[in-house]
């Protein structure tokens, strides 16, 4: 038995030594590092129809008082600026029909590639809206929020998010992406008309 043993361990230590090293003579280059894999980058976007800068955007101006009744977006646009976006210019408005509030985030900042990173930590869909890409995202935990993010212009994006207002039965999220998805191809056939 004791010879057994120490002959399983001869074979994996001889298993375990180094062949002989290469010499300067051996025409074989080594091979090259493997290709990162991602799952998805701007590269898998379709090009842009168009750049559409939200430079000197108003946020609260995106939608039109036509466009705002349709969705039942009723209250008084807020504007303020957004910080976890860079200092981007933002627009709230409420429904009080539905309970829900949609925003809307001018991003100068950075491109919505941003959300396809491993770093953003959520799950996400890439459609298109007009010809733009259009990256549905969800965070995980948080079910009362959907984000909508439009590649409008180069390193720039309009992030769209529609939530629960607190109404008292919780909002389904799927319904909260399909807000999301109306409100995000309101704004963008708006800004076409406009810029």
């Amino acid at each position: 038995m004791r010879i057994t043993a120490l002959l399983i361990v001869a074979v994996a230590l001889a298993g375990c030594t180094a062949g002989p090293a290469p010499s300067a003579l051996d025409s074989q280059a080594p091979p090259p590092p493997a290709t990162p894999t991602t799952s998805a980058s701007q590269m898998d976007f379709p090009p842009r129809p168009r750049e559409v800068p939200l430079d000197n955007v108003d946020p609260c101006a995106v939608l039109t008082p036509e466009q705002r009744v349709q969705l039942s977006l009723d209250n008084p646009p807020s504007a303020y600026v957004e910080t976890s976006f860079g200092g981007a210019k933002a627009c709230t408005i409420r429904s009080t029909t539905s309970g829900n509030v949609a925003r809307l985030a001018l991003v100068l900042v950075s491109g919505a590639d941003v959300w396809l990173s491993e770093n953003a930590q959520v799950d996400y869909t890439v459609s298109s809206i007009e010809g733009f890409a259009a990256i549905t995202v969800r965070t995980p935990d948080l079910n009362d929020v959907c984000h909508v993010e439009i590649d409008i212009a180069e390193g720039q994006f309009l992030d769209v998010m529609f939530r629960d207002g607190g109404n008292s039965r919780a909002v389904q999220q799927d319904h909260l992406c399909l807000g999301a998805q109306r409100v995000a191809e309101a704004a963008v056939a708006s800004l076409l008309q406009k810029r």
